[in-house]
């Protein structure tokens, strides 16, 4: 996915091995996806291990019809932990 939306971060995050990074986020299901920017969440939820079902999200952040709402402070601190984090975490 990340080739195909190059204006877009990837964070892969194992919550076991990386659960200091989640905090306080409550992550019941797998794989969880959290999409934001610094305005806020556009998306945080479970989602189907799909690529098309992966895909249809992107586009709408893409085109913005995904609406932000305010970052948790859990997220906002994840947030600031992937800005620190190693780059091999990153893609895109």
């Amino acid at each position: 996915m990340a080739g195909r939306y190059p204006g877009l971060r990837f964070a892969w995050l194992d919550i076991e091995d990386q659960a200091d990074l989640a905090g306080d986020l409550d992550i019941e299901t797998f794989p969880t996806l959290l999409m934001a920017d610094a305005h806020g969440m556009r998306f945080f939820g479970p989602l189907t291990p799909q690529a098309s079902t992966l895909s249809r999200l992107l586009d709408s952040l893409q085109s913005d019809s995904l609406q932000h709402t305010p970052h948790l402070p859990a997220t906002q601190q994840l947030l600031q932990a992937l800005q620190a984090a190693p780059e091999h975490w990153i893609t895109g």
